[in-house]
C-alpha cells in the first residue's frame, strides 16, 4: 500500500521542497509514497480567488474562511480514511510515536494555514488534528508540512534500507541519541571510546544507553518522565 499525502496550501510550488531529494525522492519513484499539493484558491468563487475574510470581533489580520477550506478538504480526501491534520502552533507536539502512527496508515490530508488562522467552524466540521512541530511561530503550514511528512516518509517500510535505522535513534526509546563514532582513530588528540572497538557488543550496547540516559538527563529531562529508565 503506497502512502498518499495531500497538502492543501495556498503556494503549491513549496512542494515537494527538500523532500525532491535523497531518500524521499528515491522512495516515491519507487510509488512508496505520493504528494499532491493542492491550492485552496481553486476553491474560491470570486474572480479575485480570495479565501481570507477580517476576524469575527476585530483584531489584525485575516483568517482561512471556514466554507472554501471545507469544500477544499471535501474534494481532495471524499470518504478515505486518511487522518486530517492542520499544522498550528496551538496543536499536540508532533512525536516520534505519532510519526510512526501515520506511517503505518494509508497517508494524510494536511491543512497548511496562514494569515491569523483558520476558521474554528471548519476544524471542528471536519474533524482536523491540529499538530504542531514546536513552540514558535512560522509565517505558514508550509514548512511544518514538510518537516511531518519528511519524519514520516523516512520511516516507511523499505525507505531507510537498513531497517534497525530508524529504530537506534533520538525519541524511539524515549531517549536522546546516543554520541557516534567513526574512522580517523585518533582526531585532535581525540579517541574513539576503548569500548566501542572492544568487539564486546553487550557492553557497547551498556554503554550506549548509559550515554544516552546522560544526554536525556542533562538536555531534555521531561522526556525521563514518562519512562522507566530514570528509577
Amino acid at each position: 500500500m503506497s502512502f498518499k499525502a495531500t497538502v492543501l496550501t495556498l503556494y503549491p510550488e513549496m512542494f515537494p521542497g527538500h523532500l525532491g531529494f535523497s531518500l524521499a525522492s528515491k522512495a516515491a519513484e519507487r510509488g512508496d509514497w505520493s504528494l499532491d499539493a493542492v491550492n485552496i484558491r481553486d476553491f474560491a468563487g470570486d474572480r479575485h480567488r480570495s479565501v481570507d475574510d477580517t476576524p469575527a470581533g476585530g483584531g489584525a489580520g485575516m483568517v482561512l474562511r471556514a466554507d472554501i477550506l471545507a469544500k477544499a478538504i471535501d474534494v481532495v480526501s471524499g470518504d478515505d480514511a486518511r487522518p486530517r491534520l492542520l499544522m498550528s502552533p496551538r496543536g499536540r507536539p508532533l512525536t516520534q510515536k505519532r510519526v510512526r502512527e501515520l506511517a503505518e496508515g494509508p497517508g494524510v490530508v494536511i491543512v497548511c494555514g496562514r494569515f491569523e488562522g483558520v476558521d474554528q467552524r471548519v476544524i471542528d466540521g471536519r474533524d482536523l488534528e491540529e499538530v504542531s512541530i514546536g513552540d514558535y511561530i512560522l509565517s505558514g503550514g508550509e514548512p511544518a508540512a514538510l518537516t511531518l511528512l519528511d519524519a514520516v516518509v523516512r520511516v516507511l517500510p523499505g525507505v531507510m534500507g537498513n531497517a534497525e535505522s530508524g529504530t537506534h535513534e533520538s525519541f524511539e526509546a524515549g531517549l536522546l541519541e546516543h554520541p557516534h563514532y567513526t574512522r580517523p582513530a585518533e582526531w585532535e588528540g581525540q579517541g574513539i571510546p576503548d569500548v566501542l572497538t572492544s568487539g564486546n557488543h553487550a557492553a557497547i550496547d551498556h554503554w550506549r544507553h548509559e550515554k544516552a540516559l546522560d544526554l536525556t538527563r542533562s538536555r531534555r529531562p521531561d522526556l525521563l518522565e514518562d519512562t522507566d529508565d530514570e528509577a
